[in-house]
């Protein structure tokens, strides 16, 4: 706030000594309705922190039996377990993993704190102006960012990805019908799994690690030379890399047993990398992870798929295209986004409220997409046609 011309030569040393107070939280989790989403945002352990430090948080009963995690664990750790969703939907902050539904929404008592992912893909104008009209502060997970710029939830799920992805190409290799009942890695006087890798970020970078570590041959391809020269650092070893170009890639794929897809758009959605041609020229039995499936695949045969129905053969070649991969292990990723989200909570608590921190941490304030009802992200507002406010220049006004 600018001084006035009354108070513009006074000392400011007493105003900028106030502290701010801290506040109690009532923290809202409810049961996920997306379609086979397992996962829950706050676990036991980091609701116990919480509870302890004097926030109230209420759990929709059930709200963790897919991640494995009891009614009794949470109220144990001090949580209210809640029988009716509305009631949840009444808390100053509501925790999901999934963006909330159109249902949730109307919940919703208006001129609250939601945090959620929030997958673009699946998502309307009509969703963003019905959330806007209840006047609320949306963050997204995707958006956050760290003390050094990184985006730590995308890389604790793109880490959880890159692993799983490796334990799922072997699981259908070894496969009878799907991959002819081939064993992963490497084995004496038998020529190893040749694994094609298209993405040199985190994913690709785990799947390598998981890759290597079961001893098979691995080709790394990325539009980035640069990437490619600190995944290399990375791992800590010389491996096979190229750039993203169409014939060196069609030739890794014909030998390649395992193909992983993790190529990460820079706007929109993911570029196609891999034609149906190349894909008819690959070995009967081979397996294609199409990681990036949640940006719209970078494989032109890739159809989305589900935990329930996770695979199909197309050319003789197994896909696997289910959108968010770390929902297979949602008691490992309900752990990892629990320990990013708690600490954020805590903080908010500690800063008097989710406008003190948002003033205050650059990274948190990142994620948020619409304040107080206002679309602050540029891309969300020019793709849906939202009107766009500056959120620094919102918060200042606030204040």
């Amino acid at each position: 706030m600018f001084p006035s011309h009354t108070t513009g030569l006074m000392p400011q040393e007493e105003r900028l000594e106030v502290p701010n107070k801290a506040c109690r939280l009532t923290i809202g989790i409810p049961r996920e309705t997306a379609w086979l989403e397992n996962r829950i945002s706050l676990v036991p352990d980091a609701v116990s922190l919480l509870v302890k430090s004097g926030h109230r948080v209420l759990v929709e009963n059930n709200a963790g039996a897919a991640s494995h995690y009891s009614g009794n664990e949470y109220s144990e750790a001090g949580a209210e377990i809640v029988y009716e969703s509305a009631l949840i939907f009444q808390c100053d902050v509501i925790i999901k993993v999934a963006p909330p539904t159109t249902q949730e929404i109307e919940m919703l008592r208006g001129k609250q704190v939601m945090l959620s992912s929030l997958n673009l893909a699946g998502l309307t104008e009509a969703h963003f102006r019905q959330l806007a009209a209840k006047k609320v502060t949306a963050l997204a997970y995707e958006y956050m960012k760290d003390r050094d710029g990184n985006f730590p939830v995308i890389r604790a799920m793109s880490e959880i990805a890159g692993n799983t992805s490796i334990l799922i190409a072997a699981e259908y290799l070894s496969h009878p019908d799907y991959g002819r009942g081939l064993m992963f890695g490497g084995l004496s006087g038998i020529s190893p799994t040749e694994v094609v890798i298209l993405g040199a970020g985190t994913v690709g970078e785990f799947a390598a690690r998981a890759a290597m570590g079961m001893g098979a041959l691995v080709k790394v391809f990325d539009s980035s030379v640069y990437r490619l020269r600190r995944l290399q650092n990375n791992l800590g070893t010389r491996i096979y890399t190229s750039v993203l170009q169409p014939r060196p890639i069609e030739e890794a794929l014909k030998t390649a047993d395992v193909a992983i897809g993790a190529v990460r758009p820079q706007g929109g959605l993911s570029p196609v990398c891999v034609t149906e041609e190349m894909v008819q020229q690959m070995k009967a039995g081979a397996i294609i992870i199409d990681v990036s499936i949640d940006q719209g695949g970078c494989f032109e045969t890739s159809v989305i798929t589900n935990h329930k129905n996770p695979v199909f053969e197309k050319y003789g070649v197994t896909h696997y295209c289910v959108p968010n991969i770390a929902s297979r292990v949602p008691r490992t990723a309900s752990r990892a986004l629990s320990n990013l989200l708690a600490p954020i909570m805590l903080k908010i608590g500690d800063e008097g409220g989710i406008n003190n921190i948002l003033r205050t941490d650059t990274g948190v304030r990142n994620g948020v997409y619409l304040y107080n009802g206002i679309s602050t992200n540029r891309y969300i507002s020019e793709y849906f046609h939202l009107p766009h406010k500056d959120i620094e220049l919102l918060i200042a006004a606030f204040h």
